[in-house]
């Protein structure tokens, strides 16, 4: 047994994808508050709060499925955090040439609210060059450069609310 909410499925659809179970639970804390039902204004959909249209696509594509999900599969717990880890998943393989572990948690964290190329681009313009650039600073240089240069808004303080949950959970 995993404790917390939907522990046991959090668990299982993270050793599924590699993905860090924590990362999985600190991202459902912020994103949804663990309510499965709960539906954004930008139409992102669950616990991990998917859009159908985006990461809900690509990782039904992910798991050899056409289309994307229905907003009911998204409200399902357990098929919400599946695609969701899914995503994460997809995520981590973009950003693989990250060397370090928590840099690359933090650019993964930063991707699932923006996408790996938003993130990529705030360092350069070409993707091998950009983690080139990441793979010469520490953790802490990487998420003060995403603090004080991502374009969007909602990235920093994403970054700094999953970061929080994470090391609370740990």
């Amino acid at each position: 047994m995993h404790p917390g909410p939907y522990g046991d499925v959090i668990h299982q659809a993270a050793n599924t994808y590699g993905v860090d179970e924590t990362l999985v639970k600190a991202i459902i804390q912020v994103e949804s508050g663990y309510n499965p039902t709960v539906v954004s204004k930008s139409n992102a959909i669950g616990l991990m709060q998917l859009k159908a249209s985006t990461a809900g696509r690509d990782a039904y594509r992910m798991k050899g499925r056409y289309g994307q999900p229905s907003a009911h599969e998204l409200k399902d717990p357990a098929m919400n955090i599946d695609l969701g880890t899914a995503y994460l998943s997809i995520l981590q393989q973009q950003l693989a040439g990250i060397s370090n572990p928590e840099t690359r948690r933090y650019a993964t964290t930063v991707a699932y609210v923006n996408g790996a190329g938003a993130l990529l681009r705030t360092f350069a313009k070409d993707k091998t060059y950009a983690i080139a650039k990441i793979n010469q600073m520490s953790p802490q240089e990487f998420y003060q450069h995403v603090q004080q240069k991502h374009p969007a808004p909602q990235a920093p303080r994403y970054l700094w609310k999953v970061n929080s949950a994470y090391l609370a959970m740990r």
